[in-house]
């Protein structure tokens, strides 16, 4: 399973963005996707997950009421809608993908990575 994240970039305080994560490959039947964040100098950080279905999802109290988790399954797709952001969200956001259909907060539970993409939020 490979996961293609994009959508990143340099934005003020205030903006917002929109992450994006193709999964491709030999994916699940039905698999649980999640974003999570590392910032400089810090450890890996859960942001929000998603089931397959689309009718169950967590966040992280800092993404509550400001990011979106979304995702297409036609597309193979999980999206990040994330909006008022803030400096202190600026991290590298990595996709990941776990073999059970039901959301998960933990990342040992995920089996499947992408390659990160980069966001940076100015004062």
């Amino acid at each position: 399973v490979q996961l293609q994240a994009s959508g990143g970039g340099l934005v003020q305080a205030g903006d917002s963005l929109r992450l994006s994560c193709r999964a491709s490959g030999s994916t699940p039947i039905k698999y649980g996707m999640g974003w999570f964040r590392q910032a400089p100098g810090k450890g890996q950080e859960f942001v929000a997950s998603i089931s397959w279905s689309t009718d169950s999802t967590a966040y992280a109290n800092s993404a509550k009421g400001r990011f979106t988790i979304s995702r297409d399954n036609a597309r193979s797709t999980v999206y990040l809608q994330m909006n008022s952001l803030k400096p202190e969200d600026t991290a590298v956001y990595y996709c990941a993908c776990r073999k059970f259909g039901a959301p998960s907060t933990s990342a040992a539970s995920y089996d499947y990575w992408g390659q990160g993409t980069l966001v940076t939020v100015s004062s």
